[in-house]
């Protein structure tokens, strides 16, 4: 039985995440997540 997400609550998560986003933006967190993402690839690919 498939469970649907009622548009309301999708409706007020949605600022909710822009928030969070906002949060990490102003912390930092965008280079740290990147260099991450970088050297995870690195490693699946076999380069690093």
């Amino acid at each position: 039985m498939k469970r649907e997400i009622p548009l309301k609550v999708t409706i007020a998560l949605i600022p909710v995440a822009i928030a969070c986003m906002a949060f990490g933006i102003y912390r930092g967190e965008v280079a740290t997540v990147l260099a991450k993402a970088i050297h995870i690839c690195m490693e699946c690919i076999g380069l690093g």
